[in-house]
């Protein structure tokens, strides 16, 4: 089964994502229902142009106030069995009954309440820049994290779509209970694990995830879109927070592919592990992991991940080929020759894979002088413009 067989028989409706879990109605009720609302602000037009200020993002395409909720809503977890989630919906007040849709997809977050359904912060301001500028706007806080149980699968595009695709759903309901009737266009974009994860969803939604939603947009910024190539340079160092990307992900690929039995298998300090079970702040995982990978990692984890074989080879496959299809929407992708945490490399060859399949995919590089982060501020007006042209 390939990749996007496997992908979109994961989200259509009521199925599951393992194929060894019985695809049964009882099994999985009415995945994306709505459980609970929560107000979390709401903010006038002035409000949003100091706040996105604050957040070095541009207001200028503010013309609206946002009304913001926190929704928790039914899903599957990575193994297919019944879980719950929770996002950040962020609605226009416009008066239009049929908005735009856009979603934001959030990069890597160890700590469960860093999320923009949860905390204020980047991804909590992205989610305004698009409401404020007319878009139903969903910003799924992925399994694990926010109010969800459970880890969280750290880069398992699998399981992140079904999270995000029940998120849109569940924006869905709540917003017919306010008389409204979403544009079944969504417009997708990401920033690093978000990027990756745009693609996916992308996908997913092409191949008929929900007959009621289809890709509008695509505008993933700063994606690690080949995990293998990011493994190799971090190996040598090469990658910035590599140590605590690599520990991160081995945690949660361990929990989802079984890749050892101990961590003292793979981490010189076992106690590693622990610190990735979304309830550890960044303040307290960054003192405690060391500055290299050969300081992380055992010597034989080391040598296996220099020449992966078995689940872990099949795996990184996998997760290399999120953009190995052919959008019908035109894609542009965002990175920055200055991102040392996903590398430019990666978003060109992101560029490369569509463009073998003949799409309609444009890189931009931010330049030398943006870094990882300041990349996603400097991209988000950008895409804005581009999805109000859509």
């Amino acid at each position: 089964m390939t990749f996007t067989t496997r992908l979109t028989a994961a989200v259509l409706c009521g199925a599951v994502v393992a194929a060894s879990v019985p695809a049964t109605a009882s099994a999985h009720p009415a995945r994306g229902s709505l459980l609970d609302v929560v107000p979390v602000s709401t903010m006038d037009t002035n409000q949003l142009v100091g706040y996105l200020g604050d957040h070095a993002l541009d207001a200028s395409r503010v013309r609206f106030a946002v009304d913001a909720k926190r929704i928790t809503y039914r899903t599957i977890d990575a193994f297919g069995r019944p879980t719950t989630a929770s996002a950040l919906i962020a609605l226009p007040r416009n008066g239009d009954r049929t908005p735009r849709q856009a979603t934001w997809l959030h990069g890597t977050t160890g700590y469960r309440g860093s999320v923009a359904s949860v905390a204020d912060g980047n991804d909590r301001a992205a989610t305004y820049l698009f409401a404020s500028a007319g878009y139903l706007t969903t910003a799924p806080d992925y399994l694990g994290l926010g109010t969800g149980p459970g880890f969280h699968p750290y880069v398992d595009a699998r399981s992140t779509v079904t999270a995000s695709v029940d998120a849109l759903r569940a924006a869905r309901e709540y917003a017919t209970t306010q008389g409204l009737r979403p544009d079944r266009r969504v417009m997708i974009t990401g920033h690093s694990q978000g990027g990756h994860a745009a693609m996916a969803l992308g996908e997913a939604l092409q191949n008929g995830a929900d007959a009621r939603l289809e890709v509008g947009a695509l505008a993933p910024i700063g994606g690690p879109f080949k995990p293998s190539l990011l493994v190799d340079r971090a190996l040598d160092d090469e990658i910035a927070n590599g140590v605590a990307y690599m520990a991160y992900w081995t945690v949660a690929w361990n929990r989802l592919f079984h890749l050892y039995d101990d961590p003292a298998e793979v981490f010189r300090d076992p106690s590693v592990e622990a610190l990735f079970d979304g309830d550890h702040r960044n303040e307290d995982i960054f003192p405690r992991l060391p500055a290299t990978m050969r300081e992380l990692l055992t010597d034989s984890y080391f040598a296996r991940l220099q020449h992966p074989t078995g689940v872990l080879k099949a795996r990184l496959r996998e997760a290399d080929s999120t953009c190995d299809w052919r959008p019908k929407v035109p894609v542009t992708i965002y990175s920055s020759a200055g991102d040392r945490d996903t590398l430019l490399e990666t978003s060109a060859y992101c560029d490369r894979q569509l463009k073998q399949r003949h799409a309609r995919s444009t890189l931009v590089d931010l330049g030398a002088d943006v870094g990882h982060g300041k990349a996603a501020k400097l991209a988000l007006p950008r895409i804005l413009a581009s999805f109000d042209r859509s």
